[in-house]
């Protein structure tokens, strides 16, 4: 421009000043159009590829990349965004696949429900027990499906109820998410049925086996001494009698103990919860066993809720195990507690062999005691999960002998 009022100013010839105006302006035309290729063409390009990325599409590329050059690491870097974008966008969608053929071929029943407690998702096992298609039961209300009153009251629990694809017990779950920022409830329906079914047919399977086992053991040598005694001859029928008899005699002893262990077994009663100073409790407990030395390792000072007389049954049962086993070698006990995660766990310790097989240690009437009765160690696990604790049994490390761990939950 200034070169024009120059131009036009100047005492020149109106030809020269005409043609030199109009090269100026072509100049100037051509180089508007070199910024416009070199600034605002870039400038709608990256326009272009982020307006493409906020739609979602992520397939556009921008030509020219070059991380070297500062339009090109533009370019290089919106490029970059879209190809991480499209990674993300295809795992999200290969996991929500996932996801989907999962939820359908699992057999639990499983719903999703919104916050105003329409349904939003069902699989298949779901749709089955509704005993409607997909299509029909998505945006129902909950009442509307009978399925309200398993979205409030305590969870997991078990109930028995019956829906219009099928009847039976339930084991009833839930949880809670988020989808589109929005709070959604999930309601979990497992047939437990079945697997309830098979574990007591397997349960009567056991007793049975040692029912016939114990049973069989006593009746053999009865039935064989019953028919020596019906063939004896007179002149010695007295002595075989006398043992015959004391034979018999021992075997029925033998049932009936065994009978009766089966039955205490069944007839353990609830424990009466009272508060319990967990120190007095063990030394009361040991100083019923004096065979071999047992140290108490004084803890930290803990109650509990629980039943006096039952808790005081499983540590002499512990405390007995532990001292025939110390006995064997002519070790000790120890004795200690500690608190852990709101729990108080008693730490027995013996000097004793060791455990020699684990996996029988709570099978009822298992015994490795030419005396004992094999229910020991049964009926204190069930005391201590009565009482909503553990009772595990474990060898030493770096030592011989046995640890057992016994759990209670404290008084709050």
């Amino acid at each position: 421009m200034v070169a024009i009022v120059l131009l036009w100013t100047s005492q020149i010839d109106d030809r020269v000043r005409w043609t030199l105006a109009i090269l100026m302006g072509l100049f100037l035309l051509g180089g508007a159009a070199a910024v416009r290729e070199r600034v605002i063409r870039p400038v709608q390009t990256l326009s272009n590829l982020v307006g493409a990325l906020g739609e979602g599409d992520f397939s556009i590329r921008a030509r020219g990349a070059n991380p070297d050059d500062d339009l090109g690491l533009a370019y290089y870097e919106v490029n970059a965004l879209a190809e991480a974008l499209r990674q993300q966008r295809l795992g999200s969608i290969e996991a929500g696949a996932l996801l989907r053929r999962v939820i359908a071929e699992i057999d639990a029943a499983i719903f999703a429900f919104d916050g105003e407690w329409r349904l939003r998702l069902v699989n298949r096992a779901g749709a089955q027990l509704l005993d409607a298609p997909v299509e029909k039961l998505l945006g129902r209300d909950a009442s509307t499906l009978a399925l309200a009153e398993y979205l409030d009251g305590e969870a997991p629990r078990i109930v028995d109820a019956t829906f219009p694809g099928k009847s039976g017990r339930w084991e009833v779950r839930r949880g809670t998410f988020r989808q589109g920022g929005r709070p959604h409830l999930l309601l979990v329906l497992n047939d437990v049925g079945a697997v309830l079914r098979e574990q007591e047919r397997q349960a009567w399977q056991q007793v049975i086996r040692v029912l016939s086992h114990e049973v069989n053991n006593s009746l053999a040598p009865i039935k064989s001494i019953a028919e020596s005694l019906t063939q004896g001859t007179a002149a010695d029928a007295s002595e075989d009698l006398r043992s015959g008899l004391a034979v018999i005699a021992s075997r029925s002893e033998a049932l009936r103990r065994f009978m009766s262990s089966y039955a205490k077994l069944a007839r353990l009663p609830r424990p009466t919860l009272t508060p319990l100073d967990v120190g007095q409790l063990i030394e009361r407990a040991a100083r019923l066993e004096t065979r071999v030395p047992i140290t108490v390792a004084p803890g930290p000072a803990a109650r509990i809720h629980g039943d006096a007389d039952q808790l005081e049954q499983v540590l002499i049962n512990v405390l007995q195990n532990a001292a025939d086993a110390s006995a064997e070698t002519g070790g000790g006990v120890r004795v200690t507690w500690r608190l852990e995660r709101g729990n108080v766990a008693v730490v027995v310790e013996d000097d004793g062999p060791g455990l020699a097989d684990t996996a029988n240690l709570f099978v009822p009437f298992f015994t490795t005691k030419p005396e004992g009765s094999g229910i020991g160690l049964v009926l204190s696990r069930q005391i201590v999960e009565a009482h909503g604790g553990t009772l595990t049994l474990a060898n030493r490390r770096g030592a011989k002998g046995c640890v057992v761990t016994l759990t209670v939950p404290v008084v709050e």
